[in-house]
């Protein structure tokens, strides 16, 4: 097990030892977390299991029975895409998790991981606040030329976005992220390592910082269609309701998901500024990546977010949910049929 509150030294660190001291921010907090390695593989598990139920057939409807395609669509299957990408990854920190985090794959599989994690996270609030955007602009703004622009360009802002999260996150596949301690091996981008070093203060920034500035979109968006709701007395089909409703949702998600996190992020950076030593961020790191937890959900919550943004999914889903119904009342009845002889006046024998 981890000594409880020890310095561990990440791959480079290990290289360097026998020429040089270490310094600040070579050293990384290790902590026995036994309450981690019992609890979290096997939430990671049933998040894996009804987020990729959830997200498979919103991809199989999106892209095999959706009647007509807006822009909102299009951040949706995106975000779809994102959410199963992080699915797949959950199985693997489930198994870190039960081996009391001790990562078996290699270098090249750990950077992957992380990476995958860190982008997909970051395109699950990127493509919920530009849809929040999207109804905004339809609602409060419906004049607006974007509106007119269709789906070439809801592309060309999903790519954009797919590239800022790569510029922002890319890093991650630049550099090792072991650490060793006794005979375990650490997989991790969130260390809590000694000083401030260019790229920890980017990761921890931009982990802060895509809550908070998507929040703030997210709020702002919903303040202004709950306000046009008021204002018109008209509402043709519950259009801006839905849009109300939809967006208050989104920032419930954000809240709920990624707030926790996000709290025990800042908290470290701030005991970070007041401590060197590993015993005082021990509460502070079980906090965080117990909270972690919590941004896997938004992909199994995700899906119930795509039946309520637009009638035309809603629509699709409901006629195939009563096709299939309807198929399978048909089977039961011949089935029922061929069980028994039916006489001619309705009667069983």
């Amino acid at each position: 097990m981890f000594a409880r509150g020890s310095f561990c030294m990440n791959a480079n660190t290990s290289r360097r030892l026998g020429k040089m001291n270490l310094s600040a921010a070579d050293r990384c907090c290790a902590f026995e977390a036994p309450v981690l390695n019992r609890f979290l593989p096997p939430v990671l598990i049933l998040e894996f299991m009804f987020g990729l139920m959830g997200n498979v057939v919103a991809l199989w409807m999106f892209v095999f029975h959706m009647d007509s395609w807006q822009p909102n669509a299009v951040y949706l299957t995106h975000l779809a895409v994102a959410d199963s990408v992080v699915l797949f990854c959950l199985p693997f920190r489930a198994d870190y998790y039960r081996r009391g985090q001790d990562w078996l794959y290699g270098d090249v599989p750990c950077r992957v991981l992380l990476f995958l994690l860190a982008a997909n996270r970051a395109a699950g609030i990127f493509f919920l606040t530009a849809v929040a955007v999207d109804r905004y602009l339809k609602i409060v703004h419906p004049g607006n030329r974007i509106n007119r622009m269709g789906l070439g360009y809801a592309l060309w802002v999903s790519l954009g976005l797919w590239g800022l999260i790569f510029l922002a996150t890319g890093y991650l596949l630049a550099n090792e992220h072991f650490f060793y301690n006794g005979n375990r091996t650490q997989c991790e981008s969130f260390n809590i390592c000694m000083g401030f070093s260019p790229l920890s203060t980017w990761h921890n920034a931009f982990y802060v910082l895509q809550f908070f500035l998507p929040t703030a979109i997210v709020a702002f968006c919903t303040t202004r269609i709950a306000w046009q709701l008021r204002v018109r007395t008209l509402d043709k089909k519950g259009k801006i309701k839905r849009a109300v409703q939809f967006v208050a949702a989104v920032a419930l998600i954000f809240i709920t998901c990624f707030f926790p996190s996000t709290v025990s992020r800042i908290a470290v950076w701030i005991l970070k500024v007041w401590y060197d030593e590993c015993r005082y961020f021990e509460e502070a790191n079980l906090a965080f990546y117990t909270s972690v937890c919590f941004t896997y959900f938004n992909s199994v919550l995700n899906p119930v977010v795509y039946y309520f943004s637009s009638p035309a999914f809603s629509g699709t889903f409901n006629k195939l949910l009563n096709k299939l119904l309807r198929r399978r009342g048909d089977g039961t009845q011949t089935g029922a049929t061929e069980d028994g002889v039916v006489t001619v006046d309705g009667g069983r024998d």
